[in-house]
């Protein structure tokens, strides 16, 4: 097997051109580089697997090649032509199309509709529906991947796999804007898949190669290797390699994806307070199972941070969330300092004095337009108020203490949150939690996400604080060097269970590589 540990590089000068090709991809976004020269290319009639962790890249380069991200520097080249992609219509016309991890389709429509949706030429005459026609001109699509799929179904009432295949075949209608053979990028397209609809997908990716190249992204790297004829592999927004798949090893690609482990003084190792034995449990989960998990046993104890690792799709986040009372869960047992948790909704959740940071900040973690002091206290409304009666000089001096004690950079406790930076934005939200003052379990999902090395090392250094006040923490990482470096005991969850359970002590850390190899 021939590994390269550089930069992909482009074919022979010979050869014919590659279907796609990036040259020194570069995009910055506020405090981060998201891509760092990076340089990818896929030829014609071949399928490029792309790997690599959270945060590796992946997405920006993806949205760089359909368009929808300009970036500030490199090129883009299609069949031998560079081109400037402004737009999705841009990336449509040169044959580039992309089936996006959250579908797109509009559910009362149906798989027709869908399928020749903004592109509807003959189909419409008029302002009027064809409806023979728009069925033919689906049909063809769905013919060319095999689809079974009746077009006038409406897509509601379609499985996910089959709404898959649905979105495949409008990428596909990218076809009669270029002479070429498409390119197709498919962005984890299994990740709520079962195991016979994935080999489904698997099949049509197979007949997706004879008239298309396709760019496949993945996190399960079994999937990567079954399907594709190379694996290009991205690493802190660089091009670190590329690997043939035929005879791969899945630890190179893995060792290639993570690198180096960070040093403990990142994570703030040496503020840990560690007892001289480990407490009693803290939080005790039994059997509790939901839609994507099953029978999930563990316990926490207080002062202790559990790290939760798995590939994508294997129940961890759903776990979380169900601790905190915002996924429903069908059976098991709870119990926070020996009482039953009622996981009835996120109100009951907080009473009990539960916390949770989710992984979408903006979307779920905090309200844009709204304060830094309304979103910290937001949690702890008696902190600010006097019976029914909000205080503005009571909340003014808590929150202006915790905005000096986290050293949050903001303009003034009245600044949006909005307009804060991710690290700052980030801090409020732990802030919240700090604020109540009777959080005894937090929930953190990926609550590094997004944020640059400095404003990482600030929430490491809050989720130590926190520890050493005896709060039980349950992390979800954003990379396995993180969830090593924090973590006391690491638990793998795989396909919806949890199914090792590893020590992780101070100056016994384990290797990302040997929690690879129970997550696989």
């Amino acid at each position: 097997m021939t590994i390269s540990l550089q930069p992909s590089a482009s074919p022979l000068a010979g050869d014919a051109p590659p279907a796609l090709e990036v040259r020194g991809l570069v995009k910055h976004y506020p405090g981060v580089k998201a891509l760092d020269g990076v340089d990818l290319f896929v030829r014609e009639h071949e399928v490029l697997g792309l790997a690599g962790e959270n945060g590796a890249g992946k997405s920006t380069l993806l949205k760089a090649l359909v368009g929808i991200v300009r970036p500030d520097a490199g090129e883009i080249w299609v069949r031998g032509e560079k081109v400037k992609l402004r737009s999705v219509v841009d990336a449509a016309n040169h044959g580039i199309g992309m089936v996006f991890q959250e579908q797109s389709l509009v559910p009362n429509l149906t798989a027709a509709e869908n399928i020749v949706l903004g592109s509807e030429g003959p189909g419409v005459r008029r302002g009027l529906y064809r409806w023979d026609t728009m069925r033919r001109l689906a049909q063809e699509q769905l013919d060319k991947i095999g689809s079974p799929i009746d077009p006038l179904a409406r897509t509601d009432t379609l499985s996910f796999a089959d709404r898959q295949m649905v979105e495949i075949a409008k990428v596909l209608r990218i076809e009669e804007r270029t002479s070429h053979p498409p390119v197709i990028i498919l962005d984890e397209p299994t990740s709520v898949l079962e195991s016979k609809e994935i080999e489904t997908l698997f099949t049509q990716v197979r007949r997706l190669r004879e008239f298309a190249s396709v760019i496949f992204v993945s996190h399960r790297l079994d999937e990567v290797l079954d399907v594709c004829d190379r694996v290009a592999v991205l690493r802190g927004g660089q091009s670190v390699g590329e690997v043939p798949t035929h005879g791969a090893d899945p630890g190179v690609l893995h060792q290639m994806m993570i690198g180096s482990t960070g040093s403990e003084d990142h994570y703030h190792d040496t503020a840990i307070e560690r007892p001289g034995e480990r407490r009693e449990p803290r939080l005790v989960v039994r059997g509790l199972s939901g839609k994507t998990f099953q029978d999930v046993n563990f316990e926490v104890g207080a002062g202790e941070i559990l790290g939760i690792v798995g590939v994508h799709g294997s129940g961890r986040e759903d776990v979380c969330r169900a601790l905190f009372g915002a996924e429903p869960t069908s059976c098991g047992e709870v119990t926070l300092d020996g009482r039953k948790l009622e996981l009835t909704g996120t109100r009951a959740a907080c009473a009990a004095g539960v916390g949770y940071i989710p992984s979408e900040r903006k979307v779920e973690g905090m309200v844009g337009p709204m304060s830094v002091a309304d979103n910290m206290t937001l949690s702890k409304q008696k902190s600010r108020c006097a019976g029914p009666i909000v205080v503005p000089r009571k909340q003014a001096a808590l929150v202006d203490s915790w905005i000096e004690r986290l050293s949050i950079r903001t303009p003034n406790r009245g600044t949006a949150i909005q307009r804060l930076s991710g690290g700052n934005q980030q801090k409020v939200v732990l802030a919240r939690w700090l604020v109540a003052g009777d959080v005894r379990l937090l929930l953190l999902d990926h609550p590094t996400r997004g944020l640059d090395i400095g404003a990482r090392s600030e929430v490491y250094r809050l989720m130590r604080e926190l520890a050493n006040a005896g709060v039980a923490t349950v992390l979800l990482a954003d990379s396995l060097e993180e969830a090593i470096g924090m973590s006391d005991r690491i638990l793998v969850m795989s396909d919806g269970r949890a199914t090792t359970e590893v020590a992780c002590p101070s100056g016994g850390k384990p290797t990302p590589l040997d929690l690879v190899r129970e997550m696989v």
